[in-house]
């Protein structure tokens, strides 16, 4: 079993919770229960993944819920991309969601190598 709480990608993944909420914060009420849901739902479970895979006996039992946190994370790049095209945020942001998102991938995927070794 992992101590999950101290890993670099469990925090970095931890905060970019708060980045979404404070983005979804700013979008359109009637999409609170859709986009704004689905999103924060997706930057979630990368955290909760992690979570729930360090959990396990085995490395590939673990690597296999990063995958899923790997999933998630293009999840939330996919409802950045609908936020931009429904003007919902800048390219600003959506740049700054992505390059965020792009880094906790790259961050598991190293992980889950690691582990499969």
């Amino acid at each position: 079993m992992h101590n999950f709480r101290k890993l670099k990608v469990y925090l970095k993944a931890l905060d970019f919770t708060k980045t979404v909420r404070n983005t979804t914060r700013t979008f359109p009420k009637d999409e609170l229960y859709s986009l704004t849901s689905q999103f924060r739902r997706a930057a979630d479970s990368i955290v909760l993944n992690i979570a729930e895979g360090a959990g396990n006996r085995s490395e590939k039992e673990f690597a296999k819920f990063l995958d899923y946190a790997i999933r998630s994370g293009h999840e939330c790049i996919g409802c950045a991309d609908v936020a931009l095209t429904n003007d919902f945020v800048s390219e600003k942001i959506h740049a700054e969601i992505f390059k965020e998102v792009d880094e906790i991938i790259a961050m598991l995927i190293g992980f889950q190598r690691t582990l499969l070794k």
